[in-house]
């Protein structure tokens, strides 16, 4: 799976010259929380989120009105709140690399680039609902974690058993425990075998321990 598989194409962009009001009702309007900002050329040249848009605000507000909010935020104009060092992503990089960069860097959106255009923005809600898609989330089934030997072979061994036994594996998927070595984490999603008869083969794997079985 690939940025260009979960990206918004096309996003919605704001421009250098926009009062700030303007972005907020444009993203208002739009439902979006993070707004490229393009120059004449349709080039990529900042970004504006919710974040910068409360740097546009004097550090204390209390005192002031929802007028002369509006108001002071009427005469500034996006250019200078926009973040300009903005970290893009090519559309062709793997999905995970994106989550990577956004776990690393603490943002919560990246600018999706095709050479120097600007082709999509994929956000932390996209990264949420790939999530649900790789885990099967909405597809009904038995749940199974299950720690393993971390060596070659282990995932096949479990998937295999589950096969023989009719079992058909919607999602496989794993990680790393904390604190534990050697060991290997397989989350599956299996359809078509009982929730014990499932814990049964599995529990025959020796090594191989249910740490968690659920029907959702």
């Amino acid at each position: 799976m690939l940025v260009r598989d979960r990206m918004t194409p096309d996003p919605t962009c704001g421009y250098p010259d926009m009062p700030v009001t303007e972005a907020q009702s444009l993203m208002r309007d739009k439902g979006v929380r993070h707004l490229p900002i393009v120059d004449d050329k349709e080039k990529l040249v900042g970004l504006i989120t919710q974040r910068s848009l409360l740097s546009a605000l004097p550090s204390d507000v209390s005192n002031f009105s929802r007028f002369e909010i509006s108001y002071t935020l009427a005469k500034i104009k996006v250019d200078t709140v926009m973040v300009k060092d903005v970290i893009t992503i090519e559309e062709d990089i793997p999905i995970e690399t994106a989550a990577r960069v956004m776990a690393d860097h603490k943002i919560g959106c990246l600018p999706v680039m095709n050479g120097r255009d600007l082709v999509g923005i994929i956000t932390d809600s996209d990264l949420f609902n790939t999530m649900v898609s790789l885990l099967g989330s909405r597809r009904k089934g038995t749940r199974v974690t299950v720690l393993q030997p971390d060596r070659v072979g282990e995932v096949a061994r479990l998937t295999n058993a589950i096969a023989e036994e009719g079992g058909y594996l919607s999602v496989c998927v794993g990680y790393y425990p904390k604190d534990i070595t050697d060991s290997w984490v397989s989350v599956c999603k299996v359809l078509n075998l009982e929730r014990d008869k499932l814990q049964e083969v599995i529990n025959q794997l020796e090594g191989t321990k249910v740490l968690d079985i659920r029907e959702i």
